[in-house]
């Protein structure tokens, strides 16, 4: 993803504090408002380790409720040392075995995001510590790039963004024949066509149709990926012009300095004063679920409501199991592919668990009753142009 640029600091940043959470500075410790008490009544303190341990943060024994209350840039969590450093070394060899003297450098903040003109990228916070991702996934229902190959697919995605920024790529007239002006304003949603062949596949919700910079940056992560074998895969697409055209770029710059060898960064932690509630509560707001109204009523006339009974099942726990079956059946109803198939059933499994609904009728039952829904709404997704993604 890549983000217009409204304050950079070299090597960090400063701000001011968020307006909704009254700053409070406090000496030898984290901040929390008055000092918390853990349900076994004492208070949290790093936790003590033996020699040639490393230790665990202050906060790692809070329960839940009191996490939340902690800032986000008392966290103290680092690239270094944590498995996102293995991650981000495993990147710059690639780029290095593509003879690419670029190395972009990364820290943490709150999203995924390439400053615009910034040859860099940040990574978010929770994906630094487990008790972190926990959090995210009980808060959000997922973790981003909470999975090795969900994070390098982003990663090298993130990386696209930087090595443009770095060399300036998207200035040249042969990069703008290719994928159009960058310049472009991003818009608030876009429509994507499934069944279009002019952009590749690499993050879900057909990503690379949303602007002409993230069609270089998805065209790139994918060129970049070892084994992803595009000349076979895309043999028959027109996007296989794009990967070329990368692949050539890619030599004529190997070897050479970047251009913008700037290191500065944006929005980094210690610039983000909110509590992990005030967090989480504008980050739900952000991706605040729209569907409409008939949508709801159809997934509860197909699945029931209420406390758990004997012989049913949550729904979303069904729907995961099940979700081989009614791919390959649906897509054997529409002619649709399995992939988009499957993220229509990534957000109705979602919704049926933000709903706390369960199965209603027998498995087989189920399954067909089911089918027919996916079938509607996968075709409503393709077709109405009713769906729309939120970038």
């Amino acid at each position: 993803m890549s983000l217009k640029l409204t304050e950079v600091v070299p090597g960090g940043s400063t701000g001011a504090s968020d307006p909704e959470v009254p700053r409070k500075e406090t000496r030898g410790g984290p901040h929390l408002g008055d000092r918390k008490r853990n349900k076994s009544g004492r208070t949290a303190r790093a936790s003590r380790t033996t020699r040639g341990r490393r230790r665990s943060p202050w906060w790692v024994s809070l329960s839940d409720d009191e996490l939340l209350d902690v800032r986000i840039c008392d966290l103290g969590v680092k690239i270094e040392g944590s498995v996102l450093q293995k991650r981000i070394d495993q990147v710059q060899r690639e780029l290095e075995k593509r003879h690419l003297t670029f190395r972009p450098h990364f820290w943490l903040s709150g999203d995924w995001f390439t400053p615009d003109g910034i040859p860099g990228a940040a990574i978010p916070f929770f994906l630094a510590h487990a008790r972190l991702k926990r959090l995210e996934t009980k808060q959000m229902l997922e973790a981003e790039g909470g999975t090795c190959r969900w994070f390098m697919q982003l990663l090298r995605h993130e990386v696209g963004h930087a090595i443009c920024n770095a060399y300036r790529l998207n200035r040249r007239r042969a990069w703008q024949k290719i994928f159009g002006k960058s310049s472009r304003p991003y818009p608030t949603y876009y429509k994507p066509k499934p069944y279009s062949k002019k952009f590749v596949l690499h993050l879900d919700y057909w990503y690379a149709q949303s602007h002409p910079a993230e069609d270089f940056a998805e065209t790139f992560a994918i060129w970049l990926t070892p084994g992803s074998q595009w000349r076979k895969r895309y043999a028959d697409w027109p996007a296989l012009g794009k990967l070329e055209f990368v692949d050539e770029l890619m030599r004529a710059i190997a070897g050479k300095r970047p251009v913008n060898r700037s290191r500065e960064r944006c929005e980094t932690l210690r610039t983000m004063r909110t509590t992990l509630r005030v967090y989480y509560r504008r980050k739900r707001a952000r991706y605040a679920d729209d569907h409409p109204a008939f949508y709801n009523r159809d997934l509860r006339r197909l699945f029931v409501e209420g406390g758990r009974r004997a012989g049913r099942e949550p729904a979303s726990r069904f729907l995961k199991q099940a979700g081989p079956e009614l791919r390959r059946i649906v897509a054997e109803w529409t002619g649709q592919s399995e992939y988009a198939i499957d993220l229509v059933l990534k957000e109705m499994t979602n919704r049926v668990r933000q709903l706390k609904l369960q199965t209603r009728h027998s498995r087989r039952r189920m399954i067909l009753e089911t089918a027919v829904l996916l079938t509607v709404q996968t075709m409503n997704y393709v077709h109405s142009g009713y769906f729309r993604v939120a970038l």
